[in-house]
């Protein structure tokens, strides 16, 4: 009886694991298998990808609107900013973004970029030195931010766009 009991619990444990890369797809990928895609987000995204970063930024606008405590947004919102050439302006929304989630691996990055392309070296430092806390073995925003800050100490710092 122990026996069957066991193997219907390691049945059923196996079964939740496999159902839930099932939701998961069926969901749009999403990390939060019940959370839909917001089209807004959606077009944010593409309009970045394309290098439209004005288009993004009246997206974003309609997204932090609506959902008010999403990092994600907030970080892409800086992104915008500081490739429109407006790095200062772009603080604002990491800062946001790290308050919402500290542990945003991509908003430490990119406000050290920031914070590169304002001179502000030291500050680029701290945000590498909390990724490196945040990697344990490493990640790509870390990585890429201790590329921009070698750069930067070569006389090459990060551009507006891309």
């Amino acid at each position: 009886m122990r026996r069957f009991t066991a193997v219907a619990m390691m049945a059923a444990a196996l079964s939740v694991l496999v159902a839930a890369p099932a939701a998961l797809a069926m969901s749009g990928g999403s990390d939060t298998p019940s959370r839909r895609s917001n089209p807004d987000f959606d077009n944010a995204k593409a309009a970045i990808a394309h290098k439209q970063y004005a288009n993004a930024k009246g997206w974003l606008q309609r997204v932090i609107a609506a959902e008010p405590s999403n990092p994600e947004a907030f970080n892409l919102m800086g992104y915008a900013t500081r490739k429109s050439g407006d790095p200062a302006g772009s603080l604002q929304f990491y800062q946001k973004a790290l308050s919402l989630d500290p542990k945003h691996l991509g908003a430490h990055e990119y406000i050290g970029e920031a914070y590169l392309m304002l001179d502000q070296p030291q500050r680029a430092e701290e945000h590498l030195g909390r990724l490196g806390q945040l990697c344990t073995f490493g990640c790509k925003e870390e990585r890429t931010l201790k590329a921009a800050i070698a750069n930067y100490k070569k006389g090459i710092k990060p551009q507006a766009s891309r």
